[in-house]
């Protein structure tokens, strides 16, 4: 089972002490790199990038013919999520295969869907 398949699971969230922070133990920069990091979410074709690499590694190649994109829309945004820290690269060869850089991206991403799928009461 792949580290990002909680939601499928029924485990939503797991609950972690050492993570929980009070909303007055959160400097205002702190804040501003959330709303940084939750930016890159705000793309169609990265959220596409994203939920193909829940199942694990994949080629930009793949990634293209799965997704019906050139090549270069693929690189582009993987750049940007490589930039952000939300995906991470393995060179093999002449191929670049990327994965999600851990299993918080999985999770947001999953808590986001789950959230999305029960307003619209699925």
């Amino acid at each position: 089972m792949n580290n990002c398949s909680y939601i499928k699971n029924k485990e939503l969230h797991r609950h972690d002490e050492r993570t929980e922070v009070s909303a007055h133990e959160v400097s205002l920069d702190t804040l501003f790199e959330l709303s940084e990091f939750f930016k890159f979410f705000g793309d169609t074709t990265r959220i596409r990038i994203i939920h193909l690499m829940l199942s694990g590694e994949i080629s930009v190649n793949d990634i293209a013919e799965k997704l019906n994109l050139e090549q270069s829309v693929v690189s582009h945004q993987l750049r940007i999520l490589r930039t952000a820290n939300l995906v991470k690269p393995r060179r093999d060869g002449r191929k670049m295969f990327y994965s999600l850089d851990d299993e918080h991206i999985g999770l947001i991403f999953n808590t986001g869907l789950t959230h999305i799928l029960h307003k619209k009461g699925k």
